[in-house]
């Protein structure tokens, strides 16, 4: 389970460390793709197997389903992590989270999300009270 918060920076090459918590969910090696709300994600091999798998069953007629697996795989890379602990964050993938200098990893249970940390700060939902309470009606509850 990915928990937690960390900030790094990415360098001028597009590496960034991945903390060593997250390191030992992920793997050495696992894929980065873009994530919702402008933000990237990282899943370990198996649980991208599992996204895959879902994807496989959504019916290829519909065009909701081909956007979908454009978005998610068309800019999903398998990242290597080296011996320093960093990836390498391909610039197109940078510039869908807008990632500068600032970065902040964001566990959220089944992945990380990968933040530009900017943008990350601004994210945070001022009604988050509402928000936990619109989903007590989908059966959720602490």
């Amino acid at each position: 389970m990915f928990m937690g918060e960390y900030s790094h920076t990415i360098d001028a090459k597009g590496r960034l460390i991945i903390p060593a918590r997250f390191r030992e969910e992920l793997g050495d090696r696992f894929v980065v793709s873009k994530g919702f709300d402008g933000c990237l994600q990282a899943n370990d091999l198996a649980a991208w197997e599992k996204i895959q798998e879902k994807l496989k069953e959504l019916p290829q007629f519909n065009k909701n389903t081909r956007e979908i697996k454009r978005f998610f795989n068309g800019g999903a890379v398998i990242a290597e992590v080296d011996k320093q602990g960093r990836i390498l964050i391909p610039v197109e993938l940078r510039e869908h989270a807008g990632l500068k200098k600032n970065v902040s990893l964001i566990g959220t249970g089944s992945n990380v999300e990968i933040w530009d940390s900017e943008r990350w700060n601004e994210s945070a939902p001022d009604n988050i009270d509402e928000i936990a309470e619109s989903l007590s009606g989908l059966g959720f509850s602490l």
